[in-house]
């Protein structure tokens, strides 16, 4: 393509594209009149279009007689953790580059960054061999992504959707808002689903949205996230929950909410200038091994026969209209958090959990008292204040922690510092760790993955997505995973020796213990915050 012909239209290059300049007093005030003025926006009337759904599995697809010579007589669903984010993300590509026949994603963040940009530039290919590419995104953060979606959208097998969409003032997260200030109760729930299908037979669910900092390739910060690949049974089940959203009321082509220009040959130039433009691709470095031992994923589909691990599994989602539940209560009775909380409730004998953002609320103290009280040991993996990338929920944790305590739960907050020096979960570098993994495992047989965070967020405004899978095998590798976090790479909390209901951390400097009386690795503004902030903060606004 000759790309000195013509100049491409000016672009938003990123997430902090989508928050105001404050260059100046005027230009601010500005932009909240102007919002303000729209500030009684509304979507347009959903057009009528005909419902889609998942493309049956080629038998002969490589993808489908992978899956065929890779499960043995009998089993039901396989799966490959993948705690590793180089790992989890060349899995992405793989699958991408291998497909034959469709590729459907369901994403709560997905950036115009270099790992966006490199997964697009791929599906795009996928698209121009035949590949029927679907993709569904929630359009909180689309701000900055917008565009590149649209002209993505303009590739001849590819159609993107957006999930909740924002009316008017759709360059700026401010002031899509301000724009649609009679329509808050609408914004405030999204979609938080994370989901992979490749040809109807391979499928990645977890925690990770699709952005530089879920894959350990930001410079500045990373999560410690976990996905799974998946094959067998579940995988229909995961097809069939991504249909029931993309042809829901609440979802509407990228097409009908974002301006485009009338010549779609000029929006797949501008796509193919942008992409090239911002930075070369990524080059992924993959370890020989990932944390459990296994080799890259690309080595076992050349190989034509993977190494899994089986179980029974079954896989649930809230339903996409829950933003029009008219309580709380009727948001969480079809959600996915009742689902795992009765799921937890059904334990004998242990429970690991973890959950970045955890806020366990009345209901949450209840079923942690009731489970403890019966002689169920409770241990809890969150986010220390330091590790917390939103402070407003850690002191709705903080709230809840010494009864937690109290009630026996063996608790530990995740250390970004240990996190940067313990290598077995990722090259992090010099950047800043963080907790985002969203697992269980329940006596040690029963194994939780997906999206949901303990948190009344999840449970009653956000949609979420989740796996509950029945292997003992599973649940083993997974303990290995949240033990290397647990015991390398965070403090355990407890109550302080004096009775006065304040807690401690606790960390080790070689064979040494050390005892801290406040937030580890925080700053003085940051623990200042927390004590003045956190009384007032209810947990429905977290």
């Amino acid at each position: 393509m000759n790309t000195g012909m013509r100049t491409p239209r000016p672009f938003f290059p990123g997430r902090a594209a989508c928050f105001p300049s404050f260059g100046g007093v005027g230009k601010l005030c500005l932009l909240v009149l102007l919002a303000l003025l729209g500030g009684c926006g509304t979507l347009p009337p959903l057009a009528p279009r005909t419902p889609t759904t998942a493309l049956a599995p080629d038998p002969d697809g490589v993808l489908s007689k992978t899956v065929a010579a890779s499960t043995p007589p009998g089993e039901d669903s396989g799966f490959r953790l993948l705690p590793m984010g180089v790992y989890s993300l060349d899995a992405r590509i793989q699958l991408v580059q291998r497909a034959q026949r469709s590729l459907d994603l369901q994403y709560y963040v997905f950036d115009n960054d270099a790992t966006g940009r490199l997964l697009l530039r791929d599906l795009k290919k996928a698209a121009l061999r035949g590949v029927r590419v679907r993709l569904l995104v929630d359009d909180l953060y689309t701000a900055g992504s917008q565009q590149l979606l649209l002209a993505l959208a303009a590739t001849p097998n590819i159609e993107v959707r957006l999930f909740n969409p924002f009316c008017c003032a759709r360059e700026q997260l401010l002031g899509r808002f301000t724009a649609s200030l009679f329509d808050i109760s609408r914004l405030d729930h999204r979609m938080h689903n994370k989901l992979f299908i490749a040809d109807g037979v391979m499928a990645i669910a977890g925690g990770r949205n699709i952005a530089d900092n879920y894959f350990t390739l930001d410079p500045l910060q990373n999560f410690v996230d976990m996905d799974a690949l998946m094959v067998g049974r579940v995988v229909p089940q995961l097809a069939s929950i991504f249909d029931t959203y993309w042809n829901s009321e609440q979802v509407r082509s990228i097409e009908s909410i974002v301006q485009a220009p009338g010549d779609r040959k000029l929006m797949q130039q501008d796509f193919d200038e942008w992409v090239d433009m911002a930075a070369p691709p990524p080059v992924l470095t993959l370890p020989p091994t990932d944390v459990l031992g296994y080799g890259p994923i690309g080595e076992e589909l050349d190989a034509g026969r993977m190494g899994l691990l089986w179980g029974t599994a079954r896989a649930f989602a809230d339903p996409p209209d829950k933003l029009l539940k008219r309580t709380d209560a009727d948001a969480l009775a079809t959600s996915v958090t009742l689902d795992v909380l009765k799921a937890m409730r059904q334990a004998t004998s242990e429970i690991y959990v973890v959950s970045p953002y955890l806020i366990p609320g009345p209901r949450g103290m209840k079923a942690i008292k009731d489970l403890t009280g019966r002689g169920v040991k409770l241990t809890i993996l969150t986010n220390s204040l330091a590790a917390n990338d939103v402070p407003a929920v850690y002191t709705g944790y903080a709230h809840y922690r010494p009864g937690m305590l109290k009630a026996g739960v063996d608790l530990y907050e995740l250390s970004p510092q240990r996190t940067t020096r313990n290598v077995r979960l990722g090259m992090f570098g010099s950047s800043f760790g963080r907790l985002h993994a969203k697992i269980a495992v329940i006596d040690r047989k029963t194994v939780f993955i997906g999206s949901m965070n303990l948190d009344p967020r999840s449970a009653t405004k956000n949609t979420e997505l989740g796996v509950l899978v029945d292997s003992p095998q599973l649940a083993r590798e997974m303990l290995r995973v949240i033990n290397i976090s647990k015991l390398q790479s965070a403090y355990r909390v407890r109550l302080a020796p004096s009775g006065s209901g304040s807690v401690q951390w606790l960390s080790t400097d070689g064979e040494k213990e050390i005892i801290l009386d406040s937030e580890p690795e925080s700053s003085a503004w940051l623990r200042l915050y927390n004590f003045l902030v956190g009384p007032f903060v209810p947990d429905s606004l977290l």
